[in-house]
């Protein structure tokens, strides 16, 4: 669903589910996403741990169809983020009454070397 956002589609980014059927986003490398040579934009890791966290808001139940909106996000860089193709998940870590709490991670070759973590708190409408 968050694939069809216009933001989304200039990435690249698409939804994936592994053989647990766990969901995520991936993004692929391109030129465009280029920062220093041989590395991705810090912003476009960003923006994938933002959408990571938005997708995990659209697909729960509870909260399906309302308008999120972001109280602030959280990025941790960890490491530079070479130009292949980079994974996020997100999950809800507390889903108040008028806030929820998401934390992301976002990896490339290898899920147990995050290259930059985030958390999202969100407005419920």
């Amino acid at each position: 669903m968050i694939e069809r956002a216009p933001y989304a589609q200039l990435l690249g980014v698409r939804e994936w589910t592994d053989a647990q059927g766990n969901t995520g986003l991936v993004m692929p490398a391109s030129p465009a996403l280029e920062g220093r040579q041989g590395f991705l934009y810090g912003g476009v890791i960003g923006s994938l741990l933002e959408l990571a966290c938005l997708a995990a808001l659209a697909g729960e139940g509870e909260v399906a169809g309302e308008r999120p909106r972001p109280i602030n996000i959280t990025i941790d860089f960890l490491r530079g983020g070479l130009m292949v193709e980079s994974y996020a998940q997100a999950r809800i870590v507390r889903l108040g009454k008028r806030v929820v709490n998401v934390d992301a991670t976002c990896w490339q070759a290898d899920r147990e070397s995050p290259i930059a973590t985030g958390r999202m708190h969100i407005l419920r409408a």
